[in-house]
C-alpha cells in the first residue's frame, strides 16, 4: 500500500544531468527557467515525452528513440505549435544530452511549449502571439511503481474519475493540459492506499491509468482497450503488441467492461515510466492469484531483453548513444550571469544550430494586436 498522504516521492532521482538542451543549444540545468507569466503556466499550452534509455553492454541506449519523437510532433501539430524544429533536430539534441549527461542510464523529457514574449507581452487564450519554447532535460529515473512493482504487481482502483471524451481534448496528443485529469486520477488512488486508478471512458469501458496503458489476460488472449477509448497511443503499448506477435500470443484491440478487470486471469500496465508492471489486485479484488502471471511474465523477459540489448527486437528499437555521431551543437557560455542570461523571450530568436520557431501565423497575430 502508498502512503494516504500521497507527499512521498513514487519515484527515486538518483542523478540529474547538469545542462539542458533549449532551442538548439545546451545550457546549465540552473539557467532553464521560464517566465511566470509564460502561456504554459496559465493555460496548460505544453506537449512533451516520455522517454527511457537503457545502460546495456554496447553503453546507454535509447528506447524508440524516433517513435517518440515522432508522437512528440504530431501532439505539438495537433495543438497547432508550428516549428521548425526536424525529427532529426530532436533526436541528435537527445542523443548528444545522454552523451554530455554521463548518465548510463537515464529518462529524457522533451517538452514544447508556449512560452512569453517579454518584449511584446500578450495574455489570454489565444495563444498564437506568444512565442513556444522547446526544452530536453534527463536525469536517472527508478522504476516509477516501486522496485518491488515489476516483480510483486501492485494494487490498484477504479478511479471515479473519467479519461477524458476525444472530442474534449485529444486524448492521441501527449500534452500538459491532459496530465490534470491524470493527476485527479492518481491523487485518489493513493488517498486511499492505491498505488495507481485505472479510469474509465465517458461510455463506462476501460481506458487506461494515469500515465500507463492496460493489458488485461484471459484464457490465454492478450486484450487491450482501443485507441477509441479515449488511449493515448503509447510507445511501449506498440511494443507489447509487437512482443505478442513475436511470442505467437493472439492479442485483440477491443472495449474492455469494468467487471472484466475483477475476473481477469492477469492484468499489467505499460509504459515508458512504468514499463511493464504486473497488476495484483483491483479495488480489493485478487486478480489470478494475486501475483504476477505467466503470460505477463513472458512478455516482460522480452521486453527487458531488448531494452538491456541481450535480444534482438523486432525493429530499429535501440539508439546506441556511444555509436552515434557526436554532435556540434552550441553550449551557451558558462560565464553568463543573471542580468545576461536569455529568457524565453528571445527564445524564438535564431541562435547558431537552432531554428527560429516564430511562425507567420504568430507574427500575425501579433501584428493585428499591437
Amino acid at each position: 500500500m502508498f502512503s494516504k498522504t500521497g507527499k512521498a516521492k513514487d519515484v527515486s532521482t538518483m542523478r540529474i544531468c547538469d545542462v539542458v538542451w533549449r532551442n538548439g543549444e545546451f545550457i546549465k540545468w540552473n539557467d532553464a527557467r521560464v517566465h511566470v507569466m509564460s502561456h504554459v503556466l496559465h493555460y496548460g499550452s505544453s506537449v512533451f515525452e516520455g522517454i527511457r534509455c537503457y545502460a546495456t553492454k554496447r553503453g546507454p541506449a535509447v528506447f524508440r528513440l524516433r517513435e517518440h519523437m515522432r508522437r512528440f510532433l504530431n501532439s505539438a501539430k495537433i495543438y497547432r505549435m508550428d516549428h521548425d524544429w526536424s525529427i532529426d533536430d530532436l533526436c541528435e539534441a537527445s542523443v548528444e544530452l545522454v552523451r554530455r549527461s554521463g548518465l548510463e542510464q537515464c529518462y529524457i523529457r522533451p517538452i514544447l511549449f508556449r512560452s512569453l514574449d517579454e518584449a511584446n507581452p500578450a495574455f489570454g487564450v489565444n495563444p498564437f502571439p506568444n512565442p513556444l519554447a522547446c526544452y530536453i532535460g534527463a536525469w536517472d529515473w527508478g522504476k516509477y511503481l516501486g522496485d518491488e512493482a515489476i516483480e510483486r504487481g501492485v494494487d490498484v482502483c477504479v478511479s471515479s474519475w473519467n479519461r477524458l471524451t476525444p472530442n474534449s481534448l485529444p486524448a492521441m496528443a501527449k500534452s500538459g493540459a491532459n496530465y490534470m485529469n491524470s493527476q485527479l486520477i492518481k491523487m485518489e488512488a493513493l488517498l486511499n492506499g492505491f498505488a495507481e486508478g485505472i479510469a474509465l471512458d465517458d461510455r463506462g469501458y476501460v481506458s487506461e491509468g494515469s500515465g500507463e496503458n492496460i493489458f488485461l489476460v484471459s484464457n490465454g488472449v492478450v486484450n487491450t482497450p482501443p485507441l477509441s477509448s479515449s488511449v493515448l497511443p503509447g510507445i511501449t503499448r506498440d511494443s507489447v503488441i509487437q512482443i505478442c506477435q513475436e511470442l505467437g500470443l493472439t492479442l485483440k484491440e477491443r472495449t474492455i467492461q469494468r467487471a472484466a478487470l475483477y475476473v481477469a486471469d492477469e492484468l499489467f500496465f505499460s509504459g515508458t515510466a512504468a514499463e511493464i508492471t504486473p497488476i495484483r489486485s483491483v479495488d480489493r479484488i485478487a486478480i489470478g492469484d494475486g501475483q504476477r502471471g505467466e503470460i505477463t511474465a513472458r512478455i516482460q523477459k522480452v521486453f527487458f531483453e531488448i531494452t538491456s540489448g541481450e535480444r534482438e527486437p523486432p525493429g530499429p528499437w535501440l539508439t546506441y548513444v556511444r555509436e552515434q555521431p557526436a554532435s556540434n551543437l552550441p553550449s551557451q557560455s558558462a560565464n553568463l550571469d543573471n542580468g545576461n542570461r536569455p529568457s524565453d523571450a528571445n527564445a524564438s530568436v535564431k541562435s547558431s544550430g537552432s531554428p527560429a520557431i516564430k511562425t507567420e501565423l504568430v507574427a500575425q497575430a501579433r501584428a493585428g494586436m499591437e
